[in-house]
């Protein structure tokens, strides 16, 4: 029933000077050695001092968790070969994003041309998850449905509390930065794939945009593929906790599909109101409150986690996620790379201290 949600996932690695922890231009030698061995896996990002790496289409979860620590060693072993570090957060803890580098690629100094220092700025690092569809019109079904879910998953991802040196208050900073940029944020509400491909199409003409992918929010339809593609999470810190949120995307766009068989649906939720929850996530990860819109009032994060949970238990045993799903308890209970972060810098008060707990944490599980 549910071999059409296949997965794929991306994660962005930060790439660090032994030495001195700042982040390095690899001037991408990291990702022109890699090329030899997992290929078209690996791509440059905007800033030199990023990698990108993305899995095969993956048949089910563990496929995709063979894939996530297979490019996480690969890129590990190559970057310590060329005299680099790397790790996985959705900020850097003190790098100044002014001493960056950007690469040189014509898309990349078309967008700085346009957006300044908005774009410049944008030294972040995200994770985005592929959900395979057997169609657009599913596709933008499931989409519509799962934004609510979207700050839950969101809240479990957080890990970039810091921010050029300072503690910013935030389990999510990284957000924070993202939000400068045009088209990001929850999506609205698209009532056919005819109303989504017409907004798109006034976007083009009017030249807000050249091609769909420059719609960044966090969730989309894709222009290209059928998935369905989560990109609200922060990187996270280790393979476990990638493969766990992964996980649970596939598991909610799979439990919405199994109603709409159903001939059932799950309510649509104002933008707006989906916004208020992100925030809360952003701000205090698992450990604040979010709202539940049915009952309109406040609940703590971690019980609304749990109904989620419950929400697609019907589904895991069919997808071959039930001990990644059941992961889940273990970040609620030890907390997200951010809660880590921050007891590290409270044990040590040293942020570079902080930056090696990130790095020793990158292959942990692999």
């Amino acid at each position: 029933m549910y071999n059409a949600f296949t997965l794929g996932i991306e994660e962005e690695y930060m790439v660090i000077d032994p030495a001195t922890r700042e982040l390095r231009s690899h001037e991408q030698k990291i990702v022109e050695q890699a090329h030899k061995v997992i290929r078209d896996q690996v791509k440059a990002e905007f800033h030199q001092a990023v990698v990108e790496v993305g899995t095969r289409v993956c048949a089910n979860i563990h496929e995709a968790r063979e894939d996530v620590g297979l490019l996480r060693r690969t890129i590990h072993q190559i970057a310590g070969e060329l005299g680099f570090s790397v790790g996985a957060s959705g900020t850097h803890p003190f790098s100044k994003w002014e001493k960056q580098l950007i690469t040189d690629h014509p898309r990349y100094f078309e967008i700085v041309n346009e957006m300044q220092d908005a774009a410049r700025s944008n030294l972040i690092f995200g994770m985005h998850v592929h959900v395979g569809m057997e169609n657009r019109e599913m596709a933008l079904h499931i989409a519509n449905s799962v934004r609510y879910f979207l700050p839950h998953i969101f809240a479990l991802s957080t890990n970039s509390p810091f921010w050029e040196g300072r503690n910013t208050g935030f389990k999510s900073f990284r957000t924070k930065v993202f939000d400068k940029f045009p088209r990001t944020g929850i999506p609205d509400f698209f009532s056919s794939i005819e109303e989504y491909d017409n907004y798109i199409k006034l976007l083009v003409k009017t030249n807000c945009i050249d091609n769909a992918k420059k719609v960044w929010w966090d969730l989309r339809v894709h222009p290209f593929f059928n998935t369905v593609e989560f990109r609200i999470c922060d990187v996270p810190l280790t393979v476990d906790d990638t493969i766990t949120l992964a996980g649970l995307f596939q598991a909610v766009c799979a439990k919405i599909y199994k109603l709409r068989m159903q001939n059932l649906n799950f309510i649509i939720y104002n933008r707006a109101l989906i916004n208020e929850n992100k925030w809360r996530a952003s701000r205090y990860g698992i450990d604040g409150n979010l709202i539940d819109f049915g009952k309109e009032m406040e609940v703590n994060a971690r019980s609304l986690i749990f109904e989620l949970l419950d929400f697609v238990d019907d589904v895991v045993d069919d997808l071959g996620s039930r001990d990644i799903i059941n992961a889940t308890v273990h970040i609620l209970e030890n907390g997200t790379g951010a809660d880590k972060q921050l007891r590290c810098y409270d044990t040590t008060h040293d942020l570079v201290a902080v930056t090696d707990y990130i790095q020793q944490q990158f292959l942990a599980g692999c």
